[in-house]
């Protein structure tokens, strides 16, 4: 099997992913000062549904014209993506909306740098499903709790790990729950549709309990209409659509880094946006926690690396 080449219009895309991505929570923090989490998290999930609609529609309108017959998307075969998209959309609603609450006590910047530790838990959860982990994945989760410290808790103590750094870590294990769902329903060919039923199982899921358990005001709505349009059509669609696009063109281990870029440019769009800087303890951590990302994306590479003779 020859190795994927990379191209300038992976990195290109991947890079402005990460960069939707990283902006996205500041948006999603600007927004949650008028509408609550539920209700935030939901409109934006289905707005990403939006985006992605009217391409699947068109997609198989078009195949099912220039297809034979026997070649054509039939009902029934739509039908056995419901189970993998409804999987994958429980795991995103948990994970997104636990995401949304912890808003509500931390900044954007830290919430990007312990989100990312998503890349760490999934080669730990293999130990789930008897796969090992290589070595410099068990440095890069030493290296993980270390910067996680120094973020949280280092020059304050303990009592200064607040309710959003640990819904933030929660999120991040919930994320790392995604990914494996993913992973188990990789062989579907329609993954664009798998992420739209994925979208709608979501966002329909977060915005019923809204109702029932928050007061959604139109008003509100209204004045946050910006951040709900940028985290939605954006982050959740439009850049979905430019991963997808840029992995094509990207080898597997590049496109990974080039995407954990998406912590470093959360913290970047809060300090500028918001004015939200960082300690030296936690410019520390983030540096840290960064570095540990990046090894653990690399660790099939290094474990694998043969010593020069």
């Amino acid at each position: 099997m020859t190795e994927k080449r990379t191209s300038p219009k992976g990195v290109f895309m991947l890079l402005l992913t990460a960069f939707i991505w990283g902006t996205a929570f500041v948006a999603q923090s600007v927004g949650m000062e008028r509408v609550e989490a539920l209700t935030f998290n939901g409109i934006r999930t289905l707005l990403g549904a939006l985006i992605l609609i009217p391409y699947v529609i068109g997609r198989d309108l078009i195949k099912n014209r220039t297809l034979p017959v026997r070649q054509r998307m039939q009902w029934r075969e739509k039908k056995k993506l419901l189970l993998p998209g409804c999987m994958m959309g429980l795991a995103l609603f948990a994970a997104g909306n636990v995401q949304q609450f912890a808003f509500y006590y931390t900044t954007p910047g830290k919430i990007a740098f312990i989100t990312a530790l998503y890349m760490l838990f999934v080669p730990l959860f293999g130990l789930f499903f008897r796969r090992i982990p290589k070595w410099p994945v068990w440095i890069s989760v030493a290296l993980g709790v270390a910067g996680l410290y120094l973020l949280s808790v280092a020059g304050k103590g303990f009592s200064a790990i607040n309710k959003g750094d640990l819904l933030a870590l929660g999120c991040a294990v919930l994320f790392a729950v995604h990914i494996l769902v993913i992973e188990h329903y990789s062989n579907v060919e329609d993954s664009v549709t798998l992420s739209l039923i994925q979208f709608l199982v979501a966002g329909g899921i977060a915005l019923a309990l809204a109702f029932i358990f928050e007061t959604p005001k139109a008003e509100n709505l209204r004045t946050a209409a910006f951040p709900l349009a940028y985290s939605g059509f954006l982050s959740c669609g439009l850049a979905y659509t430019f991963q997808i696009v840029g992995q094509k063109y990207t080898e597997p281990t590049l496109a990974s880094i080039l995407m954990c870029t998406e912590s470093v440019f959360g913290v970047l769009s809060a300090a500028v946006l918001l004015k939200q800087g960082l300690t030296g303890f936690e410019l520390a951590g983030c540096m840290v926690m960064f570095a540990a990302i990046i090894l653990s994306q690399l660790s099939d590479r290094i474990a694998s690396a043969k010593p020069a003779r």
